[in-house]
C-alpha cells in the first residue's frame, strides 16, 4: 500500500528548528529501512514537509507518531493512503504486486 504523509508545522519554524537533526535521522532510518520512499520540505513556503511510504497504513501510522517533529508537538501528520493502479512499471513496483 502507498501512503502520502503531509507533515504541516503546528508552530514556527523557529519552534521545529531544533528538532530538525532528530527529524532528518528519523528520515534516514526510515528511508534506510525501505519504508519511506520519497521525502522533501514543501516548496516554497517551507511550512512542513511531504513524505511517499509504502507499508501497512497501521506501521506507518505507528513510524509517524514516533516523528521527533510529532513528539515535540511542533507538527503534525495527515495521512492519505491509496492502492496503487496505473502508473510506472518502475514506481508500481515499490508497492508490491
Amino acid at each position: 500500500m502507498l501512503h502520502v504523509l503531509l507533515l504541516r508545522y503546528t508552530r514556527t519554524p523557529d519552534d521545529a528548528a531544533p528538532h530538525v537533526p532528530d527529524h532528518v535521522e528519523y528520515l534516514e532510518t526510515h528511508h534506510d529501512d525501505g519504508t519511506f520512499v520519497l521525502s522533501g520540505q514543501t516548496a516554497p513556503d517551507g511550512t512542513g514537509g511531504v513524505i511517499l511510504a509504502r507499508g501497512s497504513r497501521a506501521a506507518v501510522e505507528r513510524i509517524a507518531a514516533a516523528d521527533p517533529f510529532i513528539v515535540a508537538g511542533v507538527g503534525s501528520y495527515e495521512i492519505i493512503s491509496a492502492e496503487p493502479g496505473r502508473g510506472a512499471r518502475e514506481v508500481l513496483d515499490l508497492f508490491g504486486p
